[in-house]
């Protein structure tokens, strides 16, 4: 396809983890200039009292390429939109799928013009529930197959085990994924004792937030907790519990419990 003349403009808004107090202000205005809001029907009916009046496409999950190419019609048309997601657009969201799509169309990279708004992602809001767990490198996995071949996210946890990285698991167990979880357990225990610290935070932020410790070695009893908005965090080799805190030390030193 051909690219056209327009000055519409796309925002790609991180709405943050759900409490409408991590809303960054900038969200909030380039969702008050937008025409068009376009997101996952949970994460509009989180923003309704800020777009009221505006034109709104809601979708459900599954449906990002669609969200994505009803975005950029609506650009290559002329009209400001905002594609929200949950947490950060960049982060598992959908600035992926925006960005497939404008690609697919021969998008000369201004016009339409591409603002992406940062938000706080469910991971850090996860990691300030539960101490400073990402204290040192970490990474970000996610568990679902959906779009990534389940051998691919084997290799990774691999690698985050041998690279002794602080794992944050997204989209972790589902009622249709039920096995993951525990083969990446398995998969970590390979590479660091069963004692190894773990957060669970479902809801991070928002009302019915849920929070249990646990270790990895005891993870596989503790799965029933965890669901698609969970997000498990998985300490490294000196990362230790404290005051009902999971704490990563800056470095290497000597570890002091309490």
């Amino acid at each position: 396809m051909t690219t056209a003349t327009t000055n519409g403009i796309i925002y790609l808004i991180g709405l943050g983890p759900g409490d409408p107090q991590y809303l960054a202000p900038a969200a909030s205005q380039a969702l008050s200039e937008s025409d068009v809001v376009i997101g996952f029907r949970a994460y509009i009916d989180q923003i309704t009292e800020l777009i009221a009046g505006k034109e709104v496409i809601s979708m459900e999950l599954g449906q990002e390429l669609e969200r994505a190419a009803a975005a950029v019609e609506s650009a290559y048309s002329g009209k400001s939109v905002a594609v929200v997601s949950s947490g950060d657009a960049g982060i598992y969201g959908m600035s992926g799928p925006v960005f497939r799509v404008l690609t697919d169309r021969n998008w000369n990279g201004q016009s339409p013009s591409v603002v992406t708004v940062p938000g706080i992602s469910a991971m850090q809001a996860a990691a300030a529930v539960l101490g400073s767990p990402l204290m040192q490198d970490f990474c970000a996995i996610s568990l679902s197959d959906l779009l990534t071949p389940w051998e691919k996210i084997r290799s990774r946890l691999e690698a985050a085990g041998q690279g002794d990285f602080v794992v944050s698991l997204y989209n972790p167990r589902s009622k249709r994924r039920q096995s993951q979880l525990l083969e990446a357990r398995e998969i970590l225990l390979k590479h660091r004792p069963g004692d190894t610290p773990v957060g669970l935070v479902g809801d991070a932020s928002r009302p019915g937030q849920r929070v249990k410790l646990t270790t990895l070695q005891d993870l596989e009893k503790d799965a029933e907790f965890v669901d698609m908005v969970t997000i498990v965090v998985i300490g490294n080799s000196t990362t230790y519990l404290h005051a009902g805190k999971v704490i990563t030390p800056r470095g290497y030193e000597e570890k002091t419990r309490g």
